[in-house]
């Protein structure tokens, strides 16, 4: 009985000296601001968390205000517990030409009067690169346009974009010289005429 007491005891003795609880670190959360065009194609960047960088690719498409998960990244455990994770939420600034809504983009395009009533080409900036386009005659202003697949990527899907719709605004010209006041005056005479 002795033999199995000991046995026993020891086991018993041993338990209680390694029942320290392992806990979990704590989780982090951090915010990483970006402009828009840094979110348009996926890129690595290097974050500085507790003292340690971090090298992550930054997926194209994440939207304002999404949080991720980088599993491991937070506070260190106690007692070999594991570490936290990091949370990080995207605060992406808003573009000064693009209004962005999902993977869709929203742009205003000048068209001056001339091409606007007579018709032609227009140049028009994308997020990747400049576009011609043709101008019907007699566009109204605020006219919308479809440019299929020239908007924003959508996140996780490889190859896959938005559209981009432009909403065309007519200028009128300004500092007119005389002559050309008269030939307005004229067109004006035409079309009241006309009526």
């Amino acid at each position: 009985m002795d033999f199995f007491e000991s046995m026993f005891g020891e086991e018993a003795r041993g338990r209680s000296s390694n029942r320290q609880t392992r806990f979990r670190g704590q989780d982090l959360h951090a915010e990483l601001q970006l402009d828009l065009i840094d979110v348009y194609q996926s890129h690595q960047r290097t974050l500085t968390v507790n003292g340690k960088n971090i090298r992550l690719t930054i997926p194209a498409g994440v939207e304002h205000e999404q949080t991720i998960k980088i599993t491991g990244h937070g506070n260190p455990g106690v007692n070999g517990g594991p570490n936290g994770d990091l949370y990080l939420t995207f605060s992406i600034t808003d573009h000064p030409k693009f209004k962005r809504e999902g993977s869709n983009l929203y742009a205003n395009v000048e068209l001056d009067l001339y091409t606007a009533l007579l018709g032609g080409e227009t140049t028009v900036d994308t997020l990747d690169g400049k576009v011609k386009l043709k101008v019907a005659p007699e566009t109204q202003s605020g006219t919308k346009v479809k440019l299929k697949g020239k908007g924003f990527p959508v996140y996780k899907k490889e190859n896959v974009f938005g559209d981009l719709y432009l909403s065309y605004q007519v200028k009128l010209p300004t500092k007119l010289s005389e002559q050309e006041k008269a030939l307005f005056n004229e067109l004006a005479k035409m079309r009241s005429n006309g009526k």
